[in-house]
């Protein structure tokens, strides 16, 4: 009777390891996208002061340049607008708005989550100018922070993570996760198996 309370405890020391140990994998989770300006499929008839994107769980500028974030806007033939500058406050991400003449637009998003993974994604939205408003001049390249962007230069795409990149960080965490509940186990079982010796002593 006495060997299945070892059991028993050794069970329940075993299990409030893996709880303790979800806690942070739940945390480490990728950064989705809550809300932005403009939003997905609206249509705007006044510029706002910035677009933006605003993820669940603040950013991770680890470099404290903007390594690995981005946040475009083009229109539908493929120009580019804004100036390239953007801001990282807390869990959002904006760049000054701009742009052309009325019709549909595209918003790239790239950010950096405190955990080191990457998001990605685009947000679709039409401009239809309702004030007056000036319409800015399209860039055919991203335009660059402090820069002016030559109009007559091939254009060159937002760089978006591919699948294998997300695929190699999940497998790494996956390999962590697996050697942590490996450990928890073997002191689950060792302190089980030091219980029962003691008993027999």
């Amino acid at each position: 009777m006495h060997r299945r309370s070892i059991a028993r405890a050794a069970a329940a020391f075993t299990a409030g390891a893996l709880l303790a140990l979800a806690a942070p994998l739940a945390a480490s989770a990728h950064d989705t996208l809550v809300s932005s300006t403009p939003s997905d499929g609206s249509t705007i008839t006044g510029l706002p002061d910035a677009f933006s994107v605003t993820m669940n769980e603040p950013l991770g500028d680890l470099t404290g340049n903007g390594s690995g974030f981005a946040i475009e806007v083009r229109d539908a033939a493929g120009a580019y607008y804004g100036d390239g500058c953007f801001t990282i406050a807390d869990a959002t991400l904006a760049t000054a708005a701009a742009l052309g003449a009325p019709g549909n637009y595209t918003l790239l998003w790239q950010v950096v989550s405190a955990d080191g993974h990457i998001a990605s994604g685009e947000l679709r939205f039409a401009w239809a100018p309702a004030d007056g408003s000036t319409a800015s001049p399209g860039s055919a390249t991203p335009p660059v922070c402090g820069a002016t962007a030559d109009p007559t230069a091939p254009a060159t795409p937002m760089a978006i993570p591919t699948k294998q990149a997300h695929a190699d960080a999940d497998l790494s965490s996956v390999l962590w996760i697996g050697g942590a509940i490996g450990a928890v186990l073997g002191a689950g079982l060792v302190t089980f198996l030091v219980l029962g010796r003691r008993k027999r002593a």
